[in-house]
């Protein structure tokens, strides 16, 4: 198995972390990436392999798939042990819903913070209208751990067991305390949480490896 990969990718280090849940042997490929440039220049086999010429990618024999949901289900099916989704259909659709928040809706104001990882631009209007969008991801990402704290209230894992749920949320919530967004310590079911999922092996290697290429490729937190 192979994954093409980026270092400070949000959704293939969430598939990184599913693969190591599940003790699956894989070959990583980490693509070019640069905070000025971004993924150029892409990767052929990236670029082949998904119209989007983006990462993950990944390689599993004759199969080769993109997306990183799309790869966290066909893992389940083809490496089902141990399981990452509730068994039942409507735990399964709870679960999918978490993840399905965390890439398309928490994840949109926590992409107004990852300018802060980037060189500043020399253009002061420019860089001052990210700041401000900057500011507006902030607002919204406390409205968002507000309902997620309701959600977790009095229980460990967002769908009773750790699933593909928790680890889809905790990577988007890393990446806003990456970007020093607001603290989860004014949230304490979602503080105790993060805490907990943090703690698996899994996700402490992955959150070492970002840390090590934000200190390769990114530009010191600014606000």
């Amino acid at each position: 198995m192979r994954l093409y990969s980026g270092p400070l990718s949000l959704f293939a280090r969430k598939v990184e972390i599913a693969l190591y849940e599940k003790a699956i042997d894989f070959e990583r490929v980490e693509v070019a990436f640069t905070q000025t440039e971004g993924y150029r220049p892409k990767h052929p086999d990236v670029v082949a392999a998904n119209p989007k010429g983006q990462v993950p990618v990944l390689v599993d024999g004759d199969l080769t798939i993109f997306d990183s949901t799309v790869i966290l289900e066909y893992l389940e099916e083809a490496y089902p042990e141990p399981p990452l989704y509730p068994a039942e259909p409507k735990g399964k659709a709870r679960c999918r819903l978490v993840e399905l928040d965390a890439d398309e809706i928490l994840f949109v104001d926590v992409r107004r913070l990852l300018y802060r990882t980037e060189p500043p631009l020399a253009d002061e209007e420019r860089q001052k209208a990210r700041q401000e969008e900057g500011q507006r991801g902030e607002k919204g990402i406390l409205g968002h751990y507000e309902r997620l704290a309701e959600q977790l209230c009095g229980k460990d894992y967002f769908c009773g067991a750790f699933t593909a749920a928790d680890i889809g949320m905790f990577t988007t919530v890393h990446y806003a305390v990456r970007m020093d967004g607001p603290r989860l310590d004014d949230f304490p079911p979602l503080a105790a949480w993060y805490r907990r999922v943090y703690q698996r092996p899994s996700v402490a290697r992955v959150v070492a490896e970002i840390a090590e290429a934000d200190g390769r490729l990114s530009w010191p937190l600014s606000a």
